[in-house]
């Protein structure tokens, strides 16, 4: 996070077009200044421009599923007798949690059988 060399306020990222090409800036949100990007993300000279409404997900969905605990239960998809579990308050903070259980073979995600 930059902030303004004027006010010392934040300064958030503005798109702004010159010709043809997109160019990124900071500019401050309290007093206006610009300030060119020094820390453009770039491939190839090719600049990189993100939806802020987009989320990012740095660990590949495997790799995140593969942290969680393993348990052993019959999947009712495709039959493997292991899956992983987690606990969601799906309800009230009274009642207790839905246990999920997603099979790494077929990726079928069941809730526990109570």
């Amino acid at each position: 996070m930059d902030f303004c060399k004027e006010c010392g306020s934040r300064l958030a990222p503005k798109k702004i077009r010159t010709g043809n090409q997109p160019l990124l800036v900071f500019s401050c949100l309290k007093c206006g200044l610009k300030t060119k990007d020094t820390n453009t993300n770039k491939i190839n000279n090719k600049i990189i421009m993100h939806n802020p409404k987009q989320m990012v997900s740095v660990i590949d969905k495997e790799i995140q599923l593969s942290t969680l605990p393993t348990i052993h239960v019959n999947c009712s998809n495709c039959g493997n007798n292991k899956a992983y579990a987690w606990q969601v308050q799906t309800r009230g903070a009274d009642e207790s949690s839905t246990q999920f259980l997603r099979c790494p073979s077929c990726g079928y995600t069941f809730r526990e059988n109570s």
